[in-house]
């Protein structure tokens, strides 16, 4: 049965449009246009009761962490998860939870085994309730690197081990690639900004996910870790906290995306007596930094894609919407903050049927009280969520 929503102000994913309309069927979007133009196919369809509201397409997270759930302290919770199991209980708890909040496409950055990719595939053949995943299984790191410490990263040395360690995870089922360049805040004994892979063992790991047609995101927050990461041809850096005018220079012309993960950093310097010491002030170092950064990818031209890090501390999974509110008073304009969480954020993560409304795309779409291009606030409220053309979240009238 199809179904047409009325009467609403559109943002297609790049642009606004008011009294627009946008007819659904088989779980795709068929028609979009001028309501007072509607097919007769829109007068045949069920309606949703949606007229003078605001629809976007879902939203997209591309970094997040659905083994874990927020908790304060994270390294315990990751000693908690003893087995592979655990962790994909959490995973299909937070899968669901992220739909909640018009999240309708996630990339899993780094879990435990292959938890976040069978979910993934569960969610696929419509056996889990959640957004469409992507999932880089385990993130690969540096013996004794970020992230070694809590179960979702692999130890791996040398240019012809990550080519060996891309290949053992795309067999596994890996459908994007986690690098760490850099140190990182929630490991102790690290620092933030150390720089971990040479630039052969860059390169190396790019090249072999690149030939493979996985998309690379490099967790880099020292800003000679990220450079090295650009210059070994990433698709986006991740956190890109201490990142320099020449650094974004750099983004800017090789077409990297920058995902600046704000909800990560708020989450641990605004619970400074809940969260361990050492991650504490190593995120009260950089956060400054951090905002500086944003603002310098924003005056380069660097795309932006939307990303949380859910999962770390105070941190929910569902809290894209935030993001982007976090996003905007950090200086983007409201439309490149939607952009982020929407069309540019489909291009990083190579998913042409999401990301944007137009026929032919997968229906999933958001349905606002406000339009969130006048009150950005909005969007951390949908009436309504559809994923595949269903009512995932709300009812109709």
């Amino acid at each position: 049965m199809a179904t047409y929503l009325e009467d609403v102000t559109l943002f297609d994913g790049r642009t606004r449009r008011a009294k627009h309309g946008v007819l659904v069927d088989g779980g795709r979007i068929v028609w979009v246009g001028a309501h007072a133009r509607a097919p007769r196919g829109a007068r045949a369809a069920s309606g949703l009761g949606v007229a003078g509201r605001a629809v976007t397409p879902g939203l997209i997270d591309a970094h997040v962490h659905l083994c874990f759930d927020g908790s304060a302290d994270f390294a315990g919770e990751a000693r908690e998860m003893t087995t592979d199991a655990v962790a994909t209980v959490k995973a299909v708890r937070n899968a669901a939870r992220t739909l909640d909040h018009g999240v309708t496409t996630v990339r899993d950055m780094g879990g435990r085994a292959d938890a976040a990719i069978q979910v993934g595939r569960g969610v696929a053949e419509g056996r889990l309730a959640g957004p469409r995943i992507l999932a880089a299984g385990y993130a690969l790191t540096i013996t004794g690197g970020h992230g070694h410490n809590v179960g979702i990263a692999r130890e791996v040395d040398g240019p012809d081990a990550l080519r060996r360690a891309v290949r053992e995870e795309i067999r596994a089922g890996a459908t994007a690639i986690k690098l760490i360049a850099t140190g990182g805040v929630l490991t102790p004994g690290i620092k933030a900004d150390f720089t971990a892979f040479t630039p052969e063992e860059l390169a190396a790991a790019v090249d072999e996910a690149h030939t493979w047609g996985r998309v690379v995101g490099a967790h880099a927050i020292g800003a000679a870790g990220i450079v090295q990461a650009v210059e070994a041809g990433v698709d986006s850096i991740e956190h890109g906290s201490m990142l320099t005018a020449e650094g974004a220079r750099l983004m800017k012309e090789h077409g990297t995306f920058h995902v600046p993960t704000i909800c990560a950093i708020r989450g641990m310097v605004e619970h400074p007596d809940q969260v361990p010491a050492y991650a504490v002030e190593k995120a009260t170092m950089i956060a400054d930094l951090a905002r500086e950064a944003f603002g310098r990818s924003i005056k380069a031209g660097v795309r932006i894609a939307c990303g949380t890090d859910a999962g770390t501390p105070f941190n929910p999974h569902g809290n894209t919407p935030l993001e982007i509110v976090r996003m905007v008073e950090w200086g983007l304009s409201p439309l490149r903050a939607m952009r982020a969480a929407t069309s540019d954020a489909a291009e990083l993560l190579r998913l042409p049927e999401v990301g944007s409304i137009e026929p032919g795309k997968a229906a999933d779409l958001c349905v606002y009280d406000a339009d969130p291009l006048e009150d950005i606030s909005a969007v951390l409220t949908p009436r309504m969520v559809l994923k595949g053309g269903e009512v995932v979240v709300g009812s109709t009238g």
